[in-house]
Formats: C-alpha cells, sequence, structure tokens
C-alpha cells in the first residue's frame, strides 16, 4: 500500500497500472466505513501477492484528484488497468465482496505464472537459446491453456524447426477457435500448407513446374495459389508473398480473397516479438513485415 498524491499519481497510479491492476482507494482520516474497509484491503494486497497495486488517496487532501474520479462519497475504490479506469465501488463491501470483485478483473495467479515464462522464453530466444524458449514456452501453455499468446509463439517455434507433430498436439486445443482467432488462424494456414505439400506429388521439379504453368498463364490463379502455398511450407515466405501479391494486383476478389487472407497470415507468423525499450519509446517496426505491409495495403487498396 501507498499514499498517492498528485505529486506522485502520474508514477505510482497512471504509469504502475500499464504494468499491474492498481486499486485507488479514496478515503479520508475521519470516515468510519473507510477505517473498515481499509484494513480488508490491505489484507488482500498482501494475500493477492502483487496481482494488484494498492493505493490510498487522501480525498479531502487531494480534492483534485477525487474530483478527476468523480468521487461523491468515501470510501470509492476504482480500479485501473492500462491506464485506465475499469470499474470500481462504493462502501465498505465485506471482504467476500471485495474479492469478487478482484477476482473478476486480475490476472490469475496460473495466467500470470505463464506470463513470466513467456517472457523469459522470448529471452532465450534472442539469445539463441531455442531449446530453453520451447521449454519454457510448453511450460507456460500448460500453466494456462487459455494463453493464446504463449501457445501461438510455442508452435511457431516448434514449427519453424520442423516439429509438426508437436505443433499439431499443441494446436489441437485451439483447432475450433482458429476461425476468429487471427494469430491461431495463422498457424492453421501454415498446417494446411504443410498439409497440402505433404498430400501432393512434389519433388525436385516442383518449382519449374509452378513456372512453366504461370509463364503460359500469367492469371492461373491455381498455380500461383499452389506455388505461395509450397514456399511457405518451405518457409520462403517473402516468395510466398512475392506470389500472393501477384494474384491481388491481378484478382483481389479471387478465391473469396484467399491471397490477402494468406498474405496477412504469413505477416503474423514471421513478425517478431516486439523488442524491449524505454518507457515512452515505440519498438521499432521489423524492417521486412514493415516493407510487406506496405505493398499489401497499397496493392489492397489501389
Amino acid at each position: 500500500m501507498i499514499d498517492v498524491t498528485a505529486k506522485n499519481f502520474e508514477a505510482e497510479v497512471l504509469a504502475a497500472s500499464m504494468d499491474t491492476p492498481v486499486l485507488a482507494d479514496f478515503w479520508a482520516p475521519w470516515c468510519g466505513p473507510c477505517k473498515s474497509l481499509g484494513p480488508v484491503l490491505e489484507k488482500l494486497e498482501t494475500e493477492y501477492a502483487g496481482r494488484f497495486k494498492l493505493v490510498k488517496i487522501d480525498s479531502d487532501q487531494e480534492q483534485q484528484l477525487a474530483g478527476m474520479f468523480g468521487i461523491r462519497s468515501i470510501p470509492t475504490c476504482v480500479l485501473l488497468m492500462n491506464g485506465q479506469p475499469v470499474d470500481g465501488f462504493m462502501g465498505a463491501l465485506p471482504e467476500g465482496q471485495v474479492r469478487a470483485f478482484l477476482d473478476k478483473h486480475l490476472p490469475s495467479t496460473e495466467a500470470m505464472a505463464a506470463e513470466a515464462e513467456e517472457e523469459q522464453a522470448l529471452e532465450a530466444l534472442a539469445g539463441g537459446d531455442t531449446e530453453t524458449a520451447l521449454e519454457k514456452l510448453q511450460h507456460a501453455v500448460a500453466t494456462d491453456p487459455a494463453n493464446d499468446d504463449a501457445r501461438f509463439d510455442y508452435i511457431r517455434l516448434l514449427l519453424q524447426f520442423h516439429r509438426e507433430d508437436d505443433a499439431r498436439t499443441a494446436f489441437a486445443p485451439v483447432l475450433a477457435k482458429a476461425a476468429g482467432a487471427r494469430k491461431l488462424g495463422a498457424l492453421k494456414a501454415w498446417l494446411d500448407a504443410l498439409d497440402f505439400v505433404a498430400t501432393g506429388a512434389y519433388d525436385e521439379g516442383t518449382e519449374a513446374g509452378f513456372a512453366a504453368r504461370i509463364a503460359a498463364n500469367k492469371r492461373d490463379f491455381d498455380a500461383r495459389y499452389a506455388r505461395a502455398r509450397w514456399l511457405m511450407a518451405h518457409q520462403h515466405w517473402t516468395d510466398a508473398m512475392d506470389e500472393l501479391l501477384e494474384i491481388l494486383m491481378r484478382d483481389k476478389a479471387w478465391g473469396d480473397e484467399i491471397a490477402r487472407k494468406t498474405c496477412v497470415a504469413i505477416l503474423d507468423i514471421i513478425e517478431p516479438p516486439k523488442a524491449k525499450v524505454a518507457e515512452g519509446q515505440i519498438p521499432p517496426d521489423d524492417p521486412v513485415v514493415a516493407s510487406y505491409r506496405r505493398r499489401l495495403s497499397s496493392v489492397v487498396l489501389s
């Protein structure tokens, strides 16, 4: 618990809530219900062990802050996440109700543990330690199966290292969600491309065969799309996007816009995790991803 004033409000509340939910307790020394609620909040902050941060704001001394939040009676608690108030309650609620309020909004212990594992995995990957990254991501998914970001990173890394059976096993629990979740849909597009190649008669002459068909008919979109999927399966990402852009330049709507959708999927697959930067700065875009996003937008909007 920390006392907050106008001087430290930005750092202790707004900035802090970007990383950890902040519960602001507006109170006053003369307020009887505040005195009963305060110990409950402090107890829960300790018990929740970092899942939220408790701050206390004396509404008499900090009338500007109280006015900013429209405080009309005390005690009033406001929960902030990512710099914005998301919910609150008034009055000295009993512990069970305060606990229910917190549980509705705060990440679970499992989710926090999984996020920590994922962050460690990405750090290991950035340092070239693939095995540690895979181990951490696998553990993150096992700890919090609902963490689709960790699952995406895990399956993507498995596929990058040609561990297709493991990738399919990890993907199976979220297969039904792929149609409505873009990043999971991107993984499905990659797996579908691998299936397409595995079941087709593709060998060393495949590239020459595609080239001959496309040279004979530049609008042979079936051949162009098949080549793009063949390139995806072999992780030749920019070549695959070049082929998809060729389709889009000639017919944006072909195949229910499958060329655009597949290009978006590839961009999601190849986009690296955002690098950590100093507070207030924007991490730089990957130059290849940024270039192809611009090209895709230009073609689609032309």
